[in-house]
């Protein structure tokens, strides 16, 4: 797998970004789809409504929130998009995209590790 950066969307964007892909399900507050320079967006990758809200605000449960996200990234809805998904990462340089506040503790993080796993099976 090629380069794999992570970034808060509300970053400037960087030529050296490569394909840039937001990974939440919701768009983020406050900034336009020009200025954000978003390339795809992968809803189907990023927690269900429902683990998004079982999880806000509760860092601590970072295992469940894994397990859980984890869970959902095996089945089918999630499969053919995180197929492409894997699929990009092998022709070049992806960033991830995320709106959270929390650069060690998002979803992006987990998807990374995620990836990280499946690309080694």
């Amino acid at each position: 797998m090629t380069s794999l950066v992570l970034k808060r969307v509300y970053e400037p964007p960087a030529a050296g970004d490569g394909t840039r892909i937001l990974v939440d399900r919701l768009w983020p507050r406050g900034i336009s789809r020009a200025k954000a320079r978003i390339d795809l967006w992968l809803k189907d990758v990023a927690p269900s409504d429902a683990l998004r809200k079982r999880f806000h605000g509760k860092p601590d449960d970072r295992d469940a929130f894994c397990a859980a996200y984890f869970a959902e990234l095996e089945e089918a809805a999630a499969q053919a998009t995180a197929k492409d998904l894997l699929d990009r990462l092998r022709k070049g340089r992806v960033t991830l995209l995320y709106a959270s506040r929390d650069e060690r503790r998002n979803n992006a993080v987990a998807l990374r590790a995620w990836l990280e796993r499946q690309r080694k099976s």
